[in-house]
């Protein structure tokens, strides 16, 4: 790594288990792309085959983080410039807003949100649960705390997953959206 490439804002990736997760990577290189250098953590489950841990290792240039790391080791990662959650699920945005810290991604979750980074939510959450109570409470929390959620339905109308949406929260976030956003296909 060069002096120019540590130089670059340092993004974390939460990546949680739902199905969209195997094309992790389209949102990777759009940030590799817009400059970032990136780090990807992942919820335990969703390294059980949700998306490919050695391309993204590839891709980033990084160990994918799923677990606590041992007292005195090294931090893998510098501290965050911002932060993505993307999917994010319903368990994970639910626990987070209650600060539940009992995987190393809601660990790092809880503790950045007070480091005032910006911080951007794409939710992969279907309509039943979007209406949940404590899901639509949890929005609200996490709003409260400068959150930022977005769709990550395709505006185009497509059905791919919109993930240059959650880099757009980052750089833009007056976008935020209202209401209980939510894309078809993960819990």
């Amino acid at each position: 790594m060069t002096a120019q490439d540590e130089q670059q804002p340092f993004l974390y990736l939460v990546v949680c288990a739902a199905g969209v997760a195997a094309d992790v990577g389209e949102l990777i290189v759009a940030a590799q792309g817009r400059g970032w250098r990136v780090g990807v953590i992942a919820t335990p489950t969703a390294m059980n085959g949700f998306f490919d841990v050695d391309a993204v290792e590839a891709r980033t240039g990084h160990p994918i983080r799923s677990a606590w790391r041992r007292p005195g080791a090294p931090r893998p990662f510098p501290d965050p410039d911002a932060v993505v959650v993307a999917p994010a699920t319903f368990n994970t945005v639910n626990k987070w807003a209650a600060g539940v810290a009992d995987t190393l991604a809601l660990g790092t979750l809880c503790e950045t949100a007070g480091l005032g980074v910006p911080m951007a939510v794409l939710p992969c959450v279907n309509e039943t649960l979007a209406r949940h109570p404590a899901y639509r409470e949890s929005l609200t929390r996490l709003r409260g705390m400068g959150v930022r959620f977005g769709s990550a339905q395709d505006p185009a109308g497509g059905h791919g997953f919109g993930w240059t949406r959650a880099l757009d929260l980052l750089d833009h976030p007056a976008t935020t959206e209202p209401g209980p956003p939510g894309a078809a296909g993960g819990r």
